[in-house]
């Protein structure tokens, strides 16, 4: 399968995804910051030979255009994606997404009513842990004729995401986060200052929660499993972390038995 790239406009301007496949269920992924939508491109092609997957940039991230400004939430950044995906025809979707785009799910549902909804690594930080990242995670970026930005950010990727990580995503995550480095922080604080346990609660859908067995937030899966209505957890073993890029094959394949399965449920 090929994806094909495109614009929607929504009231923050363009939002810019990428799409495989032609039939089947919907499925809509958004993805954690500061990256972009890149980081599903090896699982775009998978779903879509069987189903329609789209994957969008977050407003402010990848080739989406900004909110007006920092300081929205992330209500907010969902209501934005919602209306891009109903611009482009997404009914009754699963909705899903990583660490942030995890949130970005969850509030994307109260405007665009999914089928499912498929979270890894849903940041549910108690206030301590929140106020921590909220103030020591997003350091100003040292933009100077030096490059010391790009020295930066691999210190930051190898640090966060592992020494081991494999060249290719050490320089996609590097590339995605100085494309955005003025401003990389908007979305991540947004993030940081929603607490999605009121929205998982009230979601009354299923839930496929699918993690990495290594993941940061691998231990908030048992409280998203009491908070869920209905959920269920698929752990994928051997994995630091960043699963639908260290194992797309095994990611795509849970996601789209769990889109399928919600899928004929909701035709009964």
């Amino acid at each position: 399968m090929t994806t094909e790239g495109g614009y929607v406009a929504t009231e923050w301007g363009q939002v810019h995804y990428r799409v495989s496949g032609e039939s089947g269920p919907w499925i809509g992924l958004f993805h954690e910051s500061p990256l972009s939508c890149r980081v599903y491109e090896a699982v775009l092609p998978l779903l879509g030979r069987h189903a329609r997957a789209v994957a969008f940039d977050t407003p402010g991230y990848g080739a989406s255009d900004p909110p007006p400004g920092p300081g929205f939430e992330i209500p907010d950044y969902g209501r934005v994606l919602a209306e891009a995906a109903a611009g482009i025809g997404m009914e009754k979707p699963v909705l899903g997404g990583v660490h942030s785009g995890a949130s970005l799910a969850i509030a994307a549902a109260a405007h665009l009513p999914p089928a499912g909804l498929m979270l890894s690594g849903v940041p549910l930080f108690d206030a301590e842990e929140r106020a921590r990242f909220v103030a020591g995670w997003t350091p100003e970026a040292p933009l100077d004729d030096l490059g010391s930005q790009f020295a930066w950010a691999v210190e930051r990727y190898r640090r966060t995401w592992g020494p081991d990580l494999p060249r290719e995503l050490l320089h996609l995550a590097v590339v995605e986060l100085m494309r955005v480095a003025d401003r990389y922080e908007w979305g991540y604080q947004a993030a940081f200052r929603y607490d999605p346990s009121e929205a998982l609660a009230a979601a009354d859908v299923p839930v496929l929660l699918l993690n990495a067995e290594s993941d940061r937030l691998a231990a908030k899966d048992a409280a998203a499993l009491t908070l869920a209505r209905d959920a269920r957890l698929v752990v994928l073993p051997g994995l630091p972390g960043q699963p639908h890029l260290r194992a797309p094959g095994r990611f795509a394949a849970a996601l789209l038995t769990f889109a399928q399965q919600v899928g004929r449920n909701g035709a009964r």
